[in-house]
């Protein structure tokens, strides 16, 4: 297989793990092998399963198993974990499998080995995940396609939750802040209205209860007649009759003197 890289394509991934994706080497039935570059600037070759491959408990054990075969004993405890540990001892799968550097054991599998132009990479490790009429050059049952064939989309694991940022979260608890220190002042600007209309408008005092006693009703009384009052008597000027004896007129010094 010539290692002629290709521009990548909607949906390749463009790191795993530690390593930066660059371009795309070779495309299986399985997966995608990928050309990368380490943190220390080494060339490496990728492996990814497709989506549907990664789906199927059975496919994602072949790649694992294969995996960890051809890793270094001290890989097999460190690297692989318990993958390795306690697990029943088994006869490599692959012969000619290049030395791993690094794998990824969970949803969505792959392995990191050198790369090395010219020779076999990491798309030795897809050839076990097919299970077809011969399995490592023996005739082994009769071929059958996988139903995750038709998923060609490459696995990617779920996005990792990061936590926010020291300076994000520093502006977050300032902003928290200043909202609380305005609704306490908004608070207090409002208490002191009312204290102050409270002030200046006392209340009105309360009415005295009122007490309610009914009065009797009144009672009729009768009319006391009326004396009957004198009528003045006439006077002799005001009557006109004339008394007898002196008049008014007589004068009593023309009397004659004895």
């Amino acid at each position: 297989m010539a290692d002629v890289a290709s521009p990548l394509q909607y949906g390749d991934p463009p790191r795993l793990g530690p390593y930066v994706v660059q371009a795309r080497l070779h495309t299986a039935p399985a997966g995608f092998v990928y050309l990368g570059q380490g943190p220390d600037g080494r060339a490496v070759s990728l492996a990814l399963l497709t989506r549907g491959a990664a789906f199927d408990p059975a496919a994602r054990d072949r790649f694992v198993t294969a995996i960890r075969e051809a890793a270094p004993e001290q890989e097999r405890a460190g690297v692989l974990g318990w993958f390795a540990r306690g697990g029943r001892q088994r006869g490599a799968v692959l012969d000619d499998a290049p030395p791993v550097l690094a794998i990824n054991t969970g949803r969505a599998p792959w392995v990191a080995v050198p790369y090395v132009p010219g020779n076999a990479g990491a798309e030795r490790f897809l050839e076990p995940v097919m299970v077809g009429g011969t399995l490592i050059g023996q005739a082994h049952g009769p071929d059958f396609v996988p139903y995750w064939l038709t998923d060609r989309a490459p696995a990617l694991a779920p996005p990792i939750r990061r936590r926010p940022l020291t300076e994000t979260r520093k502006r977050v608890l300032i902003a928290a802040a200043a909202l609380l220190l305005l609704l306490l002042l908004v608070t207090a600007f409002l208490l002191l209205m009312l204290l102050s209309r409270s002030d200046s408008d006392p209340m009105p005092q309360p009415l005295p209860p009122t007490q309610f006693l009914p009065t009797p009703p009144p009672t009729p009384t009768s009319p006391e007649p009326q004396e009957p009052t004198p009528s003045p008597s006439p006077s002799p000027s005001q009557s006109g009759e004339e008394t007898p004896g002196r008049s008014p007129g007589d004068d009593s010094s023309g009397d004659p003197q004895l």
